[in-house]
């Protein structure tokens, strides 16, 4: 009987260790939200083609932020995407034995900020004229 109740008890103090034991990259890979579609300078790049029409920029980087149309009846998307990432990692410790007992604690954060602006300038028959981009990370 006594070392049933011995098991029942370091199994139930030995339990909690094996949760939460995520790391912040664990944690970062499983939000939906940032996979839906990452607009990269890359995929600007790759996709992006003088004499594109506007249906086949909006199918390979989605809807502009802004569309503007100047006095000479040319428009200009805008697409403008920011990101800020916040991580955080921490591990803990603990062994409580009936009355007494230690803990440790450790932590690290980490917050990222992304930038990037596409600018495309369509011409009067509605093709890209130009396109220009920046992008920054801090």
């Amino acid at each position: 009987m006594k070392k049933t109740i011995i098991y029942a008890l370091a199994a139930l103090l030995l339990l909690p260790l094996g949760y939460g034991c995520k790391t912040a990259a664990e944690h970062r890979s499983e939000l939906g939200s940032t996979r839906e579609r990452e607009m990269t300078v890359g995929i600007v790049q790759r996709e992006i083609r003088k004499g594109m029409s506007g249906a086949e920029v909006a199918e390979a980087l989605g809807s502009p932020n802004i569309v503007t149309k100047d006095s000479d009846d040319k428009e200009t998307w805008v697409y403008d995407k920011i990101a800020t990432e916040a991580s955080y990692s921490q591990s803990q410790s603990a062994i409580f034995l009936i009355l007494g007992g230690m803990s440790q604690q450790s932590g690290a954060a980490s917050v990222t900020q992304r930038t990037l602006t596409v600018v495309i300038k369509y011409d009067t028959a509605g093709k890209v004229e130009s396109f220009t981009y920046h992008a920054s990370k801090f």
